[in-house]
């Protein structure tokens, strides 16, 4: 399944994004706790240059709590900062702040001993589409400001969103990069949401999900579709027919609604309802 998609609108992002650099001190960047690598658009580090950064791991809670804790050390010895965060009910959010004035903190201190005023730290969020920028700028911020929403593609124009008197965010629209040189990259992107799925298979895309739980996480599958002894021998179509079946996803005539099934367990996967998942660790990089 080679999943390609670039937008020409992305390419308009990119270079906003690149001008708005020259207006920030900080950029935060959100990253899915899930996939941290394939949720990094790999031209960030270039845009961001010299830029002080910090990588956020968002939507922690839908993610392994142990491989959390070495997705820290792993960017941690990259000499990165890094947050774990969970946007929705506000886990970790006041340590972005802390980590932001501590960036800053050799600047304010020369601006102190000139006498001058400390201005609010400005800082930049950057992100793939569907990471939560918009969920984690509303949280923040304590009230709802950036425009939200389940598909990647929501943010639109820039907005200025002050959080208190130490920090001020920019908003930016998610982009990705042209190509997916690695096709694993592609569908775990797919698998969280990043790209539209009205672009994709999406029956050809649960099915390999489906492939994917079945050979990594085959209890959390057994669990949340009470399938008793799951087969790892059967092709991955007819265990999601298996589980469609327990679900009640007939059609006339008795035969499984396929599509049914299939935005049930990838809805089921990317609300966290299978489980505790990371499709990467540190411990797979070669």
């Amino acid at each position: 399944m080679n999943i390609q998609w670039y937008p020409g609108h992305m390419v308009k992002a990119k270079r906003k994004i690149q001008e708005d650099l020259k207006l920030v001190d900080v950029v935060i960047e959100l990253v899915d706790a899930r996939i941290p690598l394939s949720s990094r658009n790999p031209e960030v580090d270039q845009i961001v240059g010299a830029k002080k950064k910090i990588i956020v791991l968002n939507k922690s809670d839908l993610a392994n709590e142990a491989i959390n804790k070495k997705w820290i050390e792993y960017f941690t010895n990259q000499d990165t900062r890094v947050v774990l965060v969970n946007s929705i009910n506000g886990k970790g959010l006041k340590e972005v702040t802390s980590a932001a004035t501590q960036l800053m903190k050799e600047k304010i201190d020369k601006l102190k001993s000139k006498g001058l005023l400390v201005k609010t730290i400005r800082a930049l969020i950057i992100g793939i589409p569907n990471v939560g920028k918009s969920t984690f700028i509303n949280k923040l911020a304590g009230r709802s400001i950036a425009q939200t929403g389940d598909r990647p593609g929501v943010t639109k124009a820039k907005q200025w969103i002050k959080v208190n008197k130490e920090l001020e965010l920019l908003d930016t629209p998610g982009i990705l990069w042209p190509k997916f040189e690695d096709e694993q990259v592609g569908l775990r992107l797919a698998f969280t949401g990043a790209i539209r799925d009205e672009i994709l298979d999406i029956e050809e895309l649960a099915t390999k999900l489906t492939e994917v739980l079945m050979q990594r996480f085959p209890k959390h599958l057994a669990d949340r579709y009470k399938i008793e002894n799951i087969d790892l021998s059967i092709e991955p179509q007819e265990m999601l027919r298996a589980i469609g079946k327990k679900r009640g996803c007939i059609i006339s005539g008795g035969e499984i609604d396929y599509r049914r099934a299939s935005v049930m367990i990838l809805d089921d996967f990317r609300g966290g309802r299978i489980g505790n998942i990371t499709l990467e660790s540190p411990d797979e990089i070669v």
